[in-house]
């Protein structure tokens, strides 16, 4: 995985029981869901510009790629470290990286990547992130 050159958040969620599937253990499914919830609460917490400003200006972020590495199961109530940090990040979008830890074990569940581009809401399509964006994210 690529060295981190921004700020690394955390955010802590809790395994639920509709996370489980049928061999008892979070649905890899699960693991996009929580890396976007700890994004979600990141962008305004820590970056302090939320998803809905984006969106109140006509904006969005969408994945384009999802890389993900499953080491380990998680299961029913395990208290999970999300860790996240921007990679790269320019007029076309930005990678993001992760890890999912369980708090108990201190041990990495799953690690990867997203790239993110920026679209127009109105039409769909990718457009630029602006340089004011850009330093915004770049702590």
């Amino acid at each position: 995985m690529e060295k981190n050159q921004y700020s690394i958040f955390e955010s802590e969620l809790r395994v639920r029981p509709d996370d489980i599937d049928m061999f008892n253990h979070v649905h890899n499914s699960r693991y996009f869901d929580y890396v976007l919830a700890a994004r979600y609460e990141q962008m305004e917490k820590d970056y302090h510009m939320p998803m809905e400003h984006f969106l109140e200006n006509g904006y969005g972020w969408v994945v384009k790629t999802a890389m993900v590495n499953f080491k380990r199961p998680l299961m029913l109530g395990d208290a999970l470290i999300i860790r996240t940090g921007i990679v790269t990040m320019n007029e076309k979008g930005c990678r993001v990286q992760f890890e999912i830890v369980n708090k108990k074990t201190g041990k990495v569940a799953s690690d990867g990547w997203f790239d993110y581009v920026m679209i127009d809401i109105k039409t769909g399509r990718g457009c630029a992130v602006s340089p004011e964006m850009i330093a915004a994210y770049a702590i």
